[in-house]
């Protein structure tokens, strides 16, 4: 039998753990509602709770969908639904695809042609073994770095920002170091033509004339993402437009995206 990543059978898999996951949520909105009401507390603003809650899930939703369809083409859409329905990050499920099919010394374009059990299994592994980390290293750690940084706060609070702040740049530059992973800042010259150095997906460095300038695509993108995200800032602070705090990120996904289409065009 030829393997298929949207083989009916993923989709009963994935349906049962979603489904499951589903009715837990459901079974604690219930007892909560119940307790509320056991309690005394005003129902009418427990159901406007409710409501605004469930309206408010459909921006960081979208941003989900977006996902789930750009691994779809070499995934199947089984395996990021999962993935993005339970236990998943939306930066982070497509670099472990990524960084799994390297490791396999292929790519997920390649792999979008046909893509065997083993390495299905393999990526699924993969995604799913790493993400994992975080469910048992926040128990183990999460409070004592807490206690740490709130010790650390009351000594000195100017430094515990910069610490703070620190941190959170750290994890942001691993991803944007990600995006500029195939363009090297090395340009040489050769017989008067500008050449590029990059590096392939397998970390071997290439030398290609300008006109190869693929690995600039990525970069393109997350500048018009950043521009995006800056004017949706500008709108809230002087327009007061405080309802696109909720969809600002979706609909920078969707402007970042839509602009790697020309660049692509353009840079190859």
């Amino acid at each position: 039998m030829t393997f298929s990543v949207n083989h009916p059978i993923l989709f009963l898999i994935v349906g049962i753990i979603i489904a499951v996951v589903l009715a837990e949520a459901v079974y604690f909105l219930v007892k909560s509602y119940r307790r509320a009401k056991k309690i005394g507390m005003d129902m009418a603003k427990i159901k406007k709770t409710i409501v605004t809650a469930a309206i408010f899930t459909i921006a960081p939703a979208i941003s989900i969908v977006i996902t789930v369809l750009v691994l779809s083409n070499s995934l199947g859409i089984a395996l990021p639904w999962l993935r993005l329905s339970v236990v998943g990050s939306l930066s982070y499920e497509t670099i472990a695809a990524v960084n799994a099919a390297l490791g396999m010394k292929t790519t997920l374009a390649e792999l979008a042609r046909g893509m065997t059990a083993s390495q299905f299994v393999t990526i699924s592994i993969v995604m799913t073994a790493s993400i994992m980390v975080g469910i048992w290293l926040v128990p183990v750690l999460a409070k004592r770095m807490q206690k740490g940084l709130v010790s650390f706060e009351n000594r000195d609070k100017k430094w515990s920002d910069i610490l703070q702040g620190s941190l959170f740049i750290g994890m942001i530059s691993a991803f944007v170091g990600y995006v500029f992973s195939d363009v090297s800042r090395l340009w040489t010259s050769e017989n008067g033509l500008f050449s590029l150095t990059t590096k392939n997906e397998f970390g071997e460095e290439i030398t290609t004339f300008v006109s190869s300038t693929s690995g600039l695509i990525p970069v393109c993108v997350m500048a018009v993402s950043m521009v995006s995200m800056l004017i949706c800032g500008l709108l809230m602070k002087k327009l007061k437009w405080n309802w696109l705090n909720d969809y600002a990120l979706p609909l920078c996904m969707i402007i970042g995206m839509l602009s790697a289409i020309p660049f692509t065009a353009l840079l190859g």
